[in-house]
């Protein structure tokens, strides 16, 4: 039992207890998102310089990492890659911003019924 204002008590039922844990996985999740969202932009940020560096330099024949080893690419398949892999980021950056929007959503829909229900006595914020 929630000790509620006034000292009235609320009670916790199992449905109650089910929101509050979705909550809790919903809210772990949201960070987790947040983190792989920045490492993506980081990545996208990334290609972008490679590209850009690409783009100044005078040399048909450059030097190309694949995994742990790096290899002497033409210029126009290391530009090609470049962007195909921007373009990779790119969509799945759009992939973890629309699942953070949909985790907001459903997370502000448990605040709503969370605080309807238990006002002052449940605290869901960030510090």
């Amino acid at each position: 039992m929630q000790q509620g204002p006034g000292g009235s008590e609320t009670e916790v039922t199992w449905e109650d207890q089910q929101n509050i844990n979705k909550f809790g996985r919903l809210n772990n999740r949201f960070h987790e998102l947040e983190d792989e969202i920045k490492v993506a932009k980081e990545a996208i940020d990334n290609l972008e310089d490679a590209s850009n560096e690409l783009i100044l330099t005078d040399e048909e024949v450059v030097r190309f990492q694949i995994g742990e080893v790096f290899a002497h690419v033409p210029k126009e398949e290391v530009e090609t890659r470049i962007e195909e892999m921007k373009e990779v980021s790119s969509k799945n950056l759009e992939k973890l911003e629309e699942e953070k929007e949909s985790l907001v959503a459903q997370m502000a829909e448990l605040k709503k019924v969370l605080y309807g229900k238990f006002k002052d006595s449940i605290n869901l914020e960030e510090d």
